[in-house]
């Protein structure tokens, strides 16, 4: 009998809530964890601008070909949780097929990613309340508040630690709010993508205007390195966050197959969502540098916001609509900041409960059967760390997005190798094994080491962040004289490789694989 067979710690069976969740509920969870309305406004700019060579008007490509390895890594993860459902995810799977200190890479990855991103959610959030007041006020001073960084840091902050409390509570309550937040940023969503068509299709548009052509689906025009990796890393950042729905397996109804059904679905629903707005917003915008062109640097933070005015007008429809797509961000980035710390939190549970960090993060509150430790601890760090960022330097939160699209391809490539080689002994039993086992979660890897790879190499140059000064001037935003995005990104897997080996010193247990042993699923499946 194995070590792991003899701990109170099994897969599964932490404490957490059980059976609280059903499909449509866990499909909730993981489409408002990737934060559509957030996403599109933090994302769809910078991916439209791409690396060295502008993407332009193949960004609805972009976005497609982003979906593809999503996808086949969400069909690994689904098979994986079918044999091993374990709110550590990719922790546990990667340390069942490679060994314990991949496994606690890819644990860090995840939290890594999820704390970084913490701070550009919190931005936004606590942004767009003045954005939000101000317009449902009709009070201007209000909504210019949304750019002093002392208050919209003080607004960030508080929406973590509410949102951090939710989580806390319990995952019933977590998944009423998701209910009702993704409820209004998707209907505002397709009411923004309807009506830009409809105003292009219509002769109505603007200086810049194009009518959607089927060229604009095929990104392989552009180069691979200088345009197509950096646009998909970024691409990455509007999907992620679908693996919530694994992270709570073990509170959904039958966790063996409800968290992978739903991460399917999940992407499949996103991508059709993502596609609408964005070729609406190419087609009425533009790429180019005007004032409204998503070609133009200036709106890249947030194409709402350049695009919103001209699009609905200045009409009291107008400033309805802008109200309304204010509140649908606000309500987005609210909703990713509570799902954001629930994977999060849950992954650490994991790590904990395995002793691959510190026991006290596998404590489960007796009422509310939440991991209580792990989820204000998360809540803490992102909080501090949000604060530091926005202490050193503004210009660094513009640096998160890209280098989250880094430890996403780490730990999403990773979960597909472990698919492989986890389920190697039976991968040649079925032609639905080698599909689903074996040949989608293996291209779904390789394609995001691809994009790893080469973004890496476009994110470390000094030139591909600019921002400018207070003066007007253009600098660029490096660290160490290299790129702050790829640095940000680098620099936090390194952090982890440090805090792993001072852990492996402190207790070694784990990593001597005591307690979560190396093995592959059993060749009879």
């Amino acid at each position: 009998m194995s070590t792991t067979e003899n701990s109170p710690n099994l897969a599964g069976q932490k404490g957490l809530k059980t059976g609280a969740l059903g499909l449509v509920s866990s499909v909730v969870v993981g489409m408002a964890s990737t934060a559509p309305a957030y996403s599109l406004a933090a994302s769809l700019g910078w991916i439209v601008l791409g690396g060295a060579v502008l993407v332009g008007f193949q960004a609805p490509g972009i976005v497609l070909l982003a979906f593809v390895p999503m996808f086949f890594i969400s069909v690994a993860y689904k098979e994986l949780n079918r044999a091993e459902p374990d709110c550590g995810t990719v922790f546990t799977w990667g340390a069942r097929a490679f060994g314990t200190r991949t496994g606690w890479m890819g644990g860090w990855a995840l939290i890594a990613a999820d704390i970084i991103c913490m701070a550009n959610l919190a931005q936004i959030a606590g942004s767009y309340s003045f954005t939000f007041v101000g317009e449902i006020t009709g009070n201007p001073a209000i909504g210019d508040i949304s750019g002093d960084v002392f208050w919209s840091t003080i607004a960030g902050l508080t929406w973590i630690f509410l949102m951090t409390w939710i989580c806390y509570r319990g995952i019933e309550i977590s998944a009423k709010v998701q209910f009702a937040l993704l409820g209004i940023e998707m209907v505002i969503l397709v009411i923004f993508g309807v009506i830009a068509l409809v105003r292009v299709y219509s002769g109505n548009g603007i200086d810049g205007s194009s009518l959607p052509d089927w060229s604009w689906f095929n990104p392989f025009t552009l180069p691979f390195d200088t345009a197509i990796a950096p646009a998909i890393l970024l691409a990455l950042f509007i999907y992620w966050g679908w693996d919530t729905a694994v992270a709570i397996n073990e509170e959904t109804k039958d966790p063996a197959k409800t968290p992978g059904r739903a991460a399917v679905i999940s992407t499949v629903l996103l991508l059709v969502t993502y596609l609408l707005v964005t070729v609406g917003a190419v087609a009425f915008a533009g790429v180019g540098e005007g004032p409204t062109g998503l070609g133009n640097v200036d709106n890249a933070g947030d194409i709402f916001k350049a695009i919103g005015p001209a699009l609905f007008g200045d009409s009291i429809f107008g400033h309805i609509m802008m109200m309304l797509l204010a509140a649908s961000i606000l309500t987005s980035a609210a909703a990713s900041t509570q799902t954001t710390i629930l994977p999060t939190a849950r992954g650490a549970l994991s790590m904990a409960a395995f002793k691959a960090i510190p026991s006290r993060f596998a404590k489960v509150h007796p009422k509310f059967l939440t991991p209580s430790w792990a989820t204000w601890g998360m809540g803490i760090i992102s909080a501090a760390f949000y604060l530091v960022l926005t202490l050193v330097s503004s210009d660094l939160l513009l640096a998160c997005i890209g280098s989250i699209g880094l430890l996403i391809a780490v730990y999403y490539g990773m979960t597909g190798y472990a698919s492989v080689w986890y389920f190697r002994k039976t991968l040649f039993k079925s032609f639905r094994n080698f599909i689903m086992r074996g040949l989608t979660p293996l291209l779904g890897g390789l394609m995001l080491t691809g994009v790893f790879i080469y973004g890496t190499m476009q994110f470390l140059q000094p030139d591909w962040l600019v921002s400018t000064d207070a003066d007007g001037k253009d600098y660029n935003v490096t660290i160490f004289g290299l790129g702050a995005v790829g640095v940000v990104g680098l620099g936090s897997l390194v952090v982890g490789v440090i805090l792993m080996i001072i852990y492996n010193l402190v207790r070694s247990d784990y990593f001597k694989g005591k307690t979560l042993e190396r093995r592959a699923h059993p060749a009879h499946d």
